[in-house]
């Protein structure tokens, strides 16, 4: 039998694609980056993979992060899907919410994103259930194949099924699954009992057709990447990470593709929580930057914010997810003029044909060109030396398109690309913070991701926080956060029952069926019994409120125990607490698989010396922000650094991947687990 000594974990990103490979035996660590290919998702990862030097024969788990759902959202590229609902409901999905994003309810001309569903893909069916759960009428089934017929018909590749009240009886969503897989075998369908069980018709209406919408294209790519690793000798666990962290096995993604839209962003937050543990910090911000976009979350007392809603476009999303702050602004963001005024994003140059400095053919300058031009990067280190970019050309794109019709130097249109980058930055931190009642100033902020150490010392002079946590190899930082991840699964109930002792008596039925689900989740993912934890949670509100705050049960909570934990939770959130009474909207069971983990840190290599004679490899001219003007940057090599010794700005710390800005008011201090601190 072949020894099993390699665990391995593989992001895609907008740009490119993150591989690690971790050695369980020696403890070696190995890190690659490859060009994103979206046209053959798959081939990326399997030349990212194949780059680590890894054998797949000899790998025990190969965790996978992806966000080709959100991708096939965002850029309409999913499945011709139709809905089949209630007789007299079938407009449920395009009515939709009266109001508008926050950001457009003073735009005038502001248009609703293309709908995913057509109305003349959308039936209705004969059949109705009351808000307590009582047949009204009973589910017409010969409807329900015509129904299927007339889509069939029409090009639909997948439905989305979704009855009224359907949280309260599920009888009849799992009757028309059952009739349509069994009339239609090539049908893709997708019932909202599957993924929320909860009211708000239009929010679980959505979220079944966006699951339904990426269902094919996911389950494709999972079967053709899976195949190909196998092919190559794989014969472990492959998993998948979830949009609220833990993973999942390919086989209940595939089942549940919805939960893996966020999944690239988890990996990284479950790597930060990682990190708070081995440092002892509780209170952080990760914060990933790659090629497209920006993520940022907040981390309190070792626990990530979490949320059961998202949205993407205006589509309110029902599952469990990390409350993630997203931007689109990356390496590869494109700055431009806006009537006179410098904008860079949301608009991305992606991996094709990515930056100006790339010569793919782009001439729109980006981040990435205009850090070539502050002098943050050399041409000739790109990806520790494997791929060369042509500064002149940066150059020329940052003066033509920016400098010129802004009248000022290029220097200085690059660093005003990096100010305005800066400014949509700091909005998203206060959003998930000084909007939520936290103070930036007692958060570490954990910089990752490809262009994240670049700019975090950045954020983290004009907040004003207190350091900046550099993890060794933070290109691949979120894939080495899914190698320290538990299989989790959640399932919730709508109960709507007010707060008291004989309900949380009533609760405790409830709980313990979700629980039992959860439990043959688990058991299904071949998660040994003894391995397997549950976490209880009540989603309560004072009466009248629409908004919820989730409550953690513990086995000797009480009515009053419980009131005083959302009570207590409240006033944290909203800095006040009302004298009403409470009311339970929804129960919850997290199903939490504990797998083995990597033993040790991720710690890059170091160097015997014991100063900083032999970390210092050369030097050059760049901007410091610090002072405003083009200064000599002392270049150190990371893993030439020794812990504890200092390196004061200004000074460019250079690793394979990615590169830290030291500015002149800033020093950085490599700890003994090998993360750079920037103070």
């Amino acid at each position: 039998m072949t020894e099993r000594k390699y665990r391995l974990a593989v992001d895609i990103g907008g740009t490119f694609v993150d591989a690690i490979s971790y050695d369980e035996q020696t403890g070696a660590i190995t890190v690659r980056k490859s060009p994103t290919t979206p046209s053959a998702p798959a081939e990326g990862v399997i030349t990212a993979t194949k780059a680590t030097n890894a054998s797949l024969e000899e790998a025990s788990v190969y965790t996978h992060g992806t966000t080709l759902g959100l991708n096939a959202i965002l850029e309409r590229k999913g499945a011709v899907t139709g809905i089949i609902a209630n007789a007299g409901f079938r407009d449920i999905f395009e009515i939709a919410r009266g109001d508008l994003p926050s950001g457009s309810k003073y735009d005038f001309q502001y248009r609703r994103p293309e709908l995913l569903v057509k109305r003349r893909h959308t039936v209705g069916v004969p059949g109705r259930i009351d808000h307590r759960g009582k047949v009204v009428t009973e589910l017409d089934r010969q409807a329900v194949v015509e129904a299927g017929r007339l889509l069939s018909d029409r090009g639909v590749e997948s439905v989305a099924v979704c009855f009224l009240h359907s949280y309260a009886n599920t009888e009849h969503e799992e009757a028309a699954k059952s009739i349509l897989a069994k009339a239609f075998p090539d049908l893709s369908v997708s019932v909202s009992i599957d993924l929320v069980r909860e009211y708000h018709e239009y929010e679980r209406t959505s979220t079944a057709v966006a699951d339904a919408y990426i269902r094919p294209i996911l389950g494709r790519y999972l079967t053709d990447l899976e195949e190909r690793l196998r092919a190559r000798g794989f014969d472990g666990s492959f998993l998948i990470m979830r949009s609220a962290g833990g993973a999942m096995t390919s086989e209940i993604a595939r089942v549940s593709p919805l939960l893996t839209v966020f999944s690239g962003p988890a990996g990284g937050i479950a790597g930060t929580i990682s990190l708070g543990e081995s440092t002892g910090r509780s209170s952080l911000i990760s914060f990933d930057v790659g090629g497209t976009s920006l993520d940022a979350c907040v981390i309190v007392d070792g626990t990530p914010t979490e949320v059961y809603e998202a949205e993407i476009e205006a589509l309110p999303i029902r599952i469990p997810v990390f409350d993630i702050r997203t931007i689109g602004a990356g390496g590869g963001s494109i700055a431009w003029m806006d009537k006179g005024l410098l904008r860079v994003g949301p608009h991305s140059a992606g991996a094709v044909p990515g930056p100006i400095c790339y010569g793919r053919g782009n001439t729109e300058p980006t981040v990435t060109d205009a850090a070539l031009c502050l002098g943050y990067l050399a041409a000739d280190e790109f990806l520790g030396g494997e791929m060369s970019l042509d500064r002149e050309a940066a150059v020329r794109g940052v003066t033509e398109k920016l400098a010129e019709p802004l009248g000022m130097s290029t220097e200085r249109a690059a660093a005003s690309v990096f100010d305005v980058l800066l400014a949509r930055t700091v909005g998203a931190i206060r959003e998930i913070t000084v909007e939520r009642g936290l103070d930036p100033r007692e958060f570490s902020l954990v910089a990752f991701g490809g262009a994240g150490p670049m700019l975090a010392p950045l954020l983290a002079r004009e907040m004003e926080m207190p350091e900046v946590v550099v993890p060794a190899a933070p290109a691949v930082f979120s894939a080495w956060g899914m190698l320290m991840s538990d299989l989790e699964y959640d399932v919730g109930q709508t109960v709507l029952t007010m707060l008291e002792e004989a309900s949380l008596a009533q609760m405790e039925g409830v709980l313990s069926q979700l629980e039992i689900e959860a439990d043959q989740v688990l058991a299904a993912q071949a998660v040994p019994p003894e391995n397997r934890v549950f976490i209880r949670r009540l989603d309560l509100r004072y009466n009248g409120q629409e908004h919820t705050l989730s409550v953690e049960l513990e086995e000797a909570d009480d009515h009053g125990s419980v009131s005083a934990k959302f009570h207590e939770q409240h006033l944290e959130r909203y800095g006040h607490k009302l004298d009403e009474e409470i009311q339970i909207l929804t129960a919850r069971i997290r199903g939490v698989g504990l797998l083995d983990k990597p033993a040790g840190h991720l710690v890059g290599d170091r160097s015997s010396e014991s100063d900083l004679t032999a970390g210092r490899v050369g030097e050059r001219h760049a901007f410091d922000f610090a002072t405003r003007e083009r200064r000599l940057f002392p270049i150190y090599e990371r893993s030439l650094l020794q812990p504890e010794v200092e390196v004061e700005g200004p000074a460019i710390i250079r690793e394979p991947t990615s590169v830290t800005i030291v500015h002149s008011d800033q020093v950085a201090v490599p700890d003994r687990l090998g993360n750079l601190v920037v103070r």
